[in-house]
């Protein structure tokens, strides 16, 4: 595609510039700001939630692919942040703007745009993980409604969501991946229970859930009744490529360089040695590559064609990138990158450490990489599936 700047995107750009100016400056002096104000401000722009209907709660543009990289490139060169994101903004209303019901979209999506409801993702169980369709929650009918029981792991933000979307098993008698629903749950149904898990980082982002004959409405599922396979695999999509986002990337690789440029050891800067330069060079031209397929992304969804691998690789290629730039950013930080928590010597708050840390997990979460390079070898380069082990 050409890529030259039209007067129209030239035009686009300068608003851009002049809407952050007026509005984003505080984020730069690091003060805290409203994040459900600047979330709907965002959205009244045109800056979040862009090609998403004005019926659901978005503003309602049309895709267009060099606004878009406009957009990300200048809120990236402000250090001002894209707007709130996470499992239900990025994940489920993408998904029920393809499959979901009309008082589905009306009911759900604005509401979770706006940040005013928390959602959480209920698929993986303590034996479905990777092979998640073994799934053993169950649904059991009683009336119009349905009594769930079973129990949930590695639940991210369970404690603070209002709301699931969740795997359940509602045909027992089916066929594994046939027998399963997508059904949407309010987090205060009684019967739930939530137990958090204290991870590496000290912090508890995971957490298991509990499920005892807990009522929900039949009208709930997603997509119909024992299609929840096929309406996870449509979320999978969207958290890969939440996972893997492009613009995230770029703006953590910022961060790194002027990490790099203000750290000095024996009066030379970080950014001025040439092993850390040719460690950052090597970050620098993958996160080049992945903002790239990232435009081919947008530009095969445009035009309805198929993306076949490029869109395989993004949540491999997206974690595996982030946990290096922080890797690196420890080790820029020579003796300071072990420290954690409170003390007058820590780095940008810790945040580094507490990256590292985490993005490690995120390279098993949402699918873990050996996981992600069977589906890119098998359903993207065409290769015989992984022989099964055995069994003695």
């Amino acid at each position: 595609m050409d890529l030259t700047p039209t007067p129209e995107m030239l035009a686009f750009r300068d608003e851009v510039r002049e809407f952050l100016k007026a509005h984003a400056a505080d984020f730069s002096a690091g003060q805290a700001k409203d994040v459900f104000a600047w979330q709907r401000l965002l959205i009244e722009h045109g800056y979040a939630a862009r090609t998403i209907p004005k019926a659901y709660g978005g503003y309602g543009a049309e895709p267009d692919i060099l606004k878009s990289r406009i957009i990300a490139e200048e809120f990236i060169a402000a250090g001002a942040p894209r707007g709130m994101a996470g499992q239900g903004i990025s994940m489920l209303a993408p998904t029920l703007l393809e499959v979901g019901s009309e008082e589905q979209k009306t009911r759900w999506i604005g509401p979770t745009l706006r940040g005013e409801i928390i959602w959480c993702q209920g698929y993986s169980e303590p034996g479905a993980g990777s092979d998640l369709a073994s799934l053993q929650t169950k649904a059991v009918e009683d009336g119009s409604d349905f009594l769930i029981s079973g129990s949930k792991i590695w639940t991210s933000t369970a404690a603070q969501a209002q709301m699931m979307f969740c795997l359940v098993r509602t045909e027992p008698d089916a066929a594994k991946h046939e027998g399963i629903s997508y059904v949407l749950i309010p987090m205060s149904t009684p019967g739930i229970e939530v137990r958090p898990l204290k991870t590496m980082t000290g912090s508890a982002e995971f957490n298991e859930v509990f499920f005892t004959d807990v009522r929900v409405a039949q009208d709930q599922v997603v997509g119909g009744r024992g299609r929840g396979w096929f309406v996870a695999n449509t979320t999978l999509k969207h958290e890969r490529g939440m996972l893997g986002d492009p613009n995230a990337t770029e703006a953590r690789l910022g961060a790194l360089i002027e990490l790099m440029k203000g750290e000095v050891v024996d009066g030379q800067r970080i950014i001025d040695n040439p092993v850390f330069r040719d460690r950052l060079m090597q970050l620098q031209g993958r996160a080049m590559a992945m903002k790239f397929n990232g435009l081919r992304l947008i530009t095969a969804q445009l035009t309805q064609e198929p993306v076949g691998v490029a869109g395989l690789v993004v949540k491999l290629q997206g974690c595996e990138l982030n946990h290096q730039i922080a890797a690196l950013a420890i080790d820029a930080l020579g003796e300071l990158g072990i420290l954690y928590h409170d003390g007058p010597h820590l780095r940008a708050r810790g945040t580094w450490q507490r990256s590292y840390m985490f993005d490690l997990g995120l390279i098993i979460g949402g699918g873990t990489a050996q996981i992600q390079k069977n589906i890119i070898s098998e359903r993207g380069l065409g290769m015989p599936r992984e022989p099964k082990p055995a069994v003695l």
